[in-house]
């Protein structure tokens, strides 16, 4: 087993690399993508021949099987260009690691024969779930599936009861094929219009028992895809993987934000004759999003690490600090968007134009923070619950 510190190989700065560079032709594409409501199908085809969707694919399936830390960092760089593009890339990404924990068969059904077949996602806990012999009969309506129309399967949410404790329930996650539900357009937001977010219909459909999945069980029950597939990183936890699927592509909004306001501040000069380079809100706000994006980069990259670690040890991460992470994640776009509020009111009079990509920024941050597992509040509130030494009642951790 390689050093889990020694994840940043050649081949994983290439990629990284291959995101930065892309960050003109996607700040090019982002106003007119917002207004058709959809993230350029030239982006998809750029980001799938560049390989960023095969990160965390298993090798058997021809993907790279790279360390968590390699997809974050070509989220965020995808986010400094367009941050609906980095959303769309953020969860998208993340299912070819949650297909490798299902039966084989249901990873053949998929990558049989395409194996860069891709996946989208909602997992609104809403299905209408009838067991009958082999499966499950499935209805439901499940909103905020992003990137669908890009996608040949969807990842489903339900509720179902547990087989070995009577009386319990638990999360599982269905895998249903396009051809047995359709997407309702009905994105009408205020950002991350772009990523085309919009509702899934299932109607009496047969799900196989081989496409379901325990979301939060990290044993073979649940993820029986281990037993093939046995690189460390299909040992971590649902929740450290996907709490930062949603939650990174922020990150890379303030630094997108960042590169925005100083390219133009600089030499930007009001109307009243102001520089804006000599403006102290200016000055305040640049350096304190600096400071931010630093500080939050460091945290996330270290979170990862200790997820990795625990994983390639076979050990689960004491809970405590499982929810310190939980909290961690869902607290960057509540602070990121404070961030680069501060950078659009520096903006003055230019700032609240929809054609100012700062504007942009704060606007999608501001969608992203609506996503459950940004609630910041919430999962401070558990973990400070349990540090006083109430029971843990998030199920995903």
């Amino acid at each position: 087993m390689s050093n889990v510190n020694d994840w940043l190989t050649p081949e994983a700065q290439a990629l990284i690399d291959k995101a930065e560079a892309m960050i003109p032709a996607l700040r090019a594409r982002s106003y007119a993508q917002e207004k058709a409501g959809q993230v350029d199908p030239q982006t998809i085809q750029e980001m799938d021949a560049a390989g960023f969707f095969r990160v965390m694919q298993p090798k058997r399936w021809g993907g790279f099987e790279m360390d968590p830390r390699v997809y974050a960092c070509i989220q965020m760089n995808l986010a400094r260009g367009d941050m609906s593009t980095a959303w769309i890339y953020g969860v998208i990404a993340v299912h070819p690691w949650q297909l490798a924990l299902y039966p084989d068969q249901a990873q053949k059904d998929v990558w049989g024969e395409n194996n860069g077949t891709l996946i989208s996602s909602s997992y609104m806990p809403v299905a209408k779930v009838t067991p009958v012999e082999g499966g499950y009969k499935v209805s439901g309506r499940w909103g905020f599936n992003s990137g669908g129309h890009y996608c040949q399967w969807a990842l489903l949410g339900s509720v179902m009861p547990r087989e070995d404790q009577p009386g319990a329930f638990e999360h599982v996650t269905l895998l249903i094929p396009r051809t047995d539900y359709r997407i309702e357009e009905n994105w009408d937001v205020i950002g991350l219009r772009a990523t085309g977010s919009n509702d899934v219909v299932v109607e009496d459909v047969f799900v196989p028992k081989h496409r379901t999945q325990i979301t939060n069980d990290v044993t073979l029950r649940g993820r029986p895809g281990m037993a093939e597939n046995t690189n460390y990183i299909y040992k971590i936890p649902f929740a450290q993987v996907f709490q930062r699927a949603v939650s990174n592509s922020s990150i890379g909004a303030v630094e997108g934000a960042i590169d925005t306001f100083t390219a133009s501040a600089k030499t930007h000069v009001g109307k009243h004759g102001g520089k804006t380079a000599e403006d102290p809100n200016a000055q305040m706000a640049t350096t304190e999003a600096m400071m931010w994006v630093d500080a939050t980069k460091t945290v996330m990259l270290r979170n990862f690490g200790e997820a990795i670690e625990a994983a390639a040890k076979g050990e689960v991460m004491q809970l405590e600090r499982r929810l310190m992470q939980r909290s961690q994640a869902s607290l960057v776009p509540k602070q990121a968007h404070h961030v680069v509020g501060e950078l659009l009111r520096a903006c003055g009079a230019a700032g609240p134009w929809n054609n100012n990509a700062i504007a942009r920024y704060f606007r999608d941050i501001t969608v992203g923070r609506s996503h459950i597992a940004n609630n910041a509040d919430h999962y401070a509130r558990i973990q400070g619950a349990v540090a006083l030494g109430l029971p843990n009642p998030d199920p995903f951790v």
